[in-house]
């Protein structure tokens, strides 16, 4: 596993890969060390498209995924990623797409290792309700990068 740090307008995420593909973003504490993206292409990759998703010049990322997890939560991820840039589902619309329930359906986003990338912060509660979120700050960071789409919440 190799890893990169980058800094971000959500804060300092950790950027880890296996071999030839993305495994997990993270938020990382200030402390931790960068590293020279130069040494993993897929790494460089990555970064160079969390840095163009952040200036809007990138809706929708092309990257090697691995996520680890269950079946069913690599389809909840899967389906996510079918979420378009700047647009929104919610837990039970995608529930109904997988025959299952929307509980299941928020614990396999806060499950969700590859934040932002596979696109958690899009999938909302019914009535427009945020939901949850377990990256960075929790819910400021979620409303940022919907934001940051250009998604209104109210």
């Amino acid at each position: 596993m190799t890893i990169c740090y980058v800094d971000s307008p959500v804060g300092r995420l950790a950027i880890e890969a296996d071999h030839d593909a993305v495994t997990a973003v993270r938020w990382a504490s200030s402390g931790e060390q960068t590293c020279d993206k130069s040494t993993s292409p897929i790494l460089k990759e990555a970064a160079r498209q969390l840095d163009r998703y952040f200036a809007k010049k990138l809706e929708r990322f092309d990257l090697p995924l691995a996520a680890h997890g269950t079946d069913f939560q690599k389809r909840v991820w899967a389906a996510m990623c079918n979420i378009p840039y700047g647009e929104t589902a919610t837990y039970g619309g995608l529930a109904m797409a997988l025959g299952t329930g929307p509980r299941p359906i928020g614990m396999a986003c806060g499950r969700n290792p590859i934040p932002i990338i596979q696109p958690c912060h899009r999938v909302l509660g019914s009535g427009r309700n945020e939901g949850g979120f377990s990256g960075g700050k929790g819910l400021p960071t979620k409303r940022q990068l919907l934001a940051l789409e250009g998604v209104v919440l109210f």
